[in-house]
């Protein structure tokens, strides 16, 4: 994982656009410890917390239906571009951050 600095910006890069199939979703560790899963819509790219607010389970170990990621402990979902907690048992929302496309790789801003 690089971490880039331009001026104020920080940008830390999660993957390449190639690692993520349309519809599929992959984990990325970054070194501060935190989980993202990371999410293909089509070619539009998403990032959420790993962790399920509901019980101790990898959504990118889930299954994404549409716009929303199927929790696999429980079933719950979340929808994956606002992380709004959409199908019970979950009822927190998960936490999302701003995704985007720096040539072929994926970053978000630190």
């Amino acid at each position: 994982m690089a971490i880039q600095e331009t001026g104020d910006l920080v940008t830390i890069r999660l993957c390449a656009t190639r690692d993520i199939p349309a519809g599929e979703v992959i984990r990325v560790d970054l070194d501060d410890g935190r989980a993202l899963a990371v999410y293909n819509l089509d070619g539009e790219f998403f990032a959420t917390d790993d962790l399920c607010t509901h019980g101790d389970a990898s959504l990118a170990e889930g299954e994404v239906d549409g716009g929303k990621i199927l929790c696999p402990f429980h079933m719950g979902s979340f929808d994956i571009r606002t992380g709004e907690a959409i199908g019970a048992p979950c009822s927190i929302a998960v936490r999302t951050y701003c995704v985007s496309v720096a040539g072929d790789d994926v970053v978000i801003d630190a």
